[in-house]
């Protein structure tokens, strides 16, 4: 679970989405990521973390400023290194968000490696 409560700049107003001083869609995807970081911590092994490869949002409610949302992470099917997740964001008993988020687990010092290489052959 990941929990949060709504402040001025997670609003899609400070994000320059649009003029409602409610949610921002990109501050609904990262309270999924810490639903789904949250639920696969204790099953990863030393040296490992996961990364997002894939996500569906759906918003079915709005919520402003002092909002308390919740999200929750549910793991429905592992493929390989993928772990597929169902999430859903309430405020108070009120859907706010639902979707789903695919995660690759992945060795942290080898993937931090290959982007910092990738990063520095741009240049």
């Amino acid at each position: 679970m990941a929990a949060m409560t709504v402040r001025p700049a997670d609003t899609s107003v400070a994000q320059a989405l649009n003029d409602l001083p409610i949610l921002a869609t990109p501050t609904l995807l990262s309270i999924f990521e810490g639903a789904c970081t949250a639920a696969l911590a204790e099953h990863l092994g030393t040296g490992e973390t996961s990364v997002t490869t894939d996500f569906v949002i759906t918003v079915h409610a709005s919520v402003g400023v002092g909002g308390e949302i919740q999200a929750h992470a549910t793991c429905i099917e592992v493929e390989g290194q993928v772990c597929k997740f169902n999430i859903e964001v309430h405020h108070i008993n009120k859907l706010i968000a639902s979707g789903s988020v695919n995660r690759k687990m992945v060795d942290r010092v080898s993937f931090a490696a290959r982007i910092a290489a990738e990063s520095m052959s741009k240049d």
